[in-house]
């Protein structure tokens, strides 16, 4: 979302791409004291911080989203906040709670009809009635019933021509298979920009908080482990949404009112940080290719940097800005699933990492 307020300041770094921390004071103190590592270790530190929460139960959901989902940005008028209809900068269909509009299994034919609650990940991909995450609020959200069931299961991508467009601009339609969104052919659903990177951070939480059960869980946009988690692509426009629409006031007021209920937090939204230090930068020209595992990080770094990977590589590449390869690593040497590369001189680099059929690049920063 865009920002409404200016009680806090992000400032952009690396090319305008990595985010500041945010101040919230609704943080408890030490809440993330032991979130220390990088890379999938990080994630995995983060996991063991917010498992185990509240489970309010799927009805308790309208509970919360009295607190977590009322439009004070925009219109300001109490109604709810619906990522699929909200129309930023002019009037839209607007539900009030207990206003009667609930879903109660009629109509939905066409919006404005009736609300209902919406899982950015698919109920299907885990099986409905499968607590904790069936009504988990950091990423079921409310949200117009008939656009909520024309995306269906479909993953989060850019189109590039749209079947169907909805009354604030979200749309369905085919993948734009190019730019940032590259490596998947099929049809897709895309939010406006003002949510974009709202919905990116849901889905990392989901990533985060179900870790020990994901990699079990199949989906377009999942690569069967529990490190990596996204398929190449998916990640990639996770990433470039995370980055092109920063921490709004709107998802951190969300994140408070959740812990409220919840009693965990959306780590993404606290310190957005952890985005690129879980899962590095987004590729602006990618190479997808099947090493989904393939991990790069820290990122940026100061001098170590790690290959994790469940893949054996025959050769890792080092490549100036300029095209200059830097170092050709033939046959490198895997301990423990890492490869590690230190000594490089400060500068950006691309990282290309390569088996016999496959390779693909990634971009680092060392500083």
């Amino acid at each position: 979302m865009k920002k409404i307020f200016t009680l806090f300041f992000l400032n952009l770094a690396f090319l305008g791409l990595a985010q500041q921390t945010l101040s919230v004071n609704a943080i408890p103190a030490g809440y993330y004291n032991t979130a220390t590592g990088t890379g999938y270790t990080l994630k995995t530190q983060l996991f063991n911080i917010i498992n185990d929460h509240t489970d309010r139960g799927y009805s308790g959901l309208y509970t919360t989203y009295l607190t977590s989902d009322v439009d004070n940005y925009y219109e300001n008028n109490g109604t709810m906040l619906d990522m699929y209809t909200e129309k930023p900068t002019g009037s839209e269909c607007e539900y009030v709670y207990g206003g009667g509009l609930q879903d109660d299994g009629t109509l939905g034919n066409a919006e404005c009809d009736r609300y209902n609650r919406e899982h950015l990940i698919p109920q299907s991909v885990f099986g409905q009635n499968n607590f904790p995450m069936y009504s988990d609020a950091h990423f079921v959200v409310p949200s117009d019933k008939y656009v909520n069931a024309q995306r269906g299961d479909l993953p989060f991508s850019k189109v590039n021509t749209p079947n169907a467009t909805y009354s604030n601009g979200s749309k369905r339609g085919s993948n734009l298979n190019s730019g940032y969104s590259a490596g998947y052919v099929g049809t897709v659903f895309e939010p406006i920009d003002e949510f974009k990177g709202d919905i990116a951070r849901m889905l990392l939480y989901f990533a985060t908080r179900y870790e020990d059960q994901v990699a079990s869980w199949s989906y377009t946009m999942f690569n069967g482990t529990s490190t990596q988690v996204f398929t190449n692509q998916a990640l990639n426009v996770l990433l470039t949404w995370n980055a092109q629409d920063p921490v709004s006031q709107r998802e951190i007021d969300r994140n408070n009112a959740i812990y409220a209920r919840q009693n965990n937090r959306n780590p993404y939204i606290d310190n957005n940080n952890y985005v690129t230090q879980v899962w590095g930068l987004p590729l602006s020209n990618p190479t997808f290719s099947d090493l989904n595992s393939v991990a790069v990080y820290p990122n940026p770094t100061t001098d170590i940097i790690n290959i994790q990977s469940e893949v054996t590589l025959e050769e890792i590449e080092i490549i100036t800005i300029n095209g200059q390869v830097l170092q050709q690593i033939k046959q490198p040497v895997l301990n423990d699933n890492t490869y590690t590369i230190s000594n490089l001189p400060k500068g950006f680099y691309f990282i290309k990492l390569a088996n016999a059929s496959q390779s693909v690049t990634k971009k680092v920063l060392v500083n």
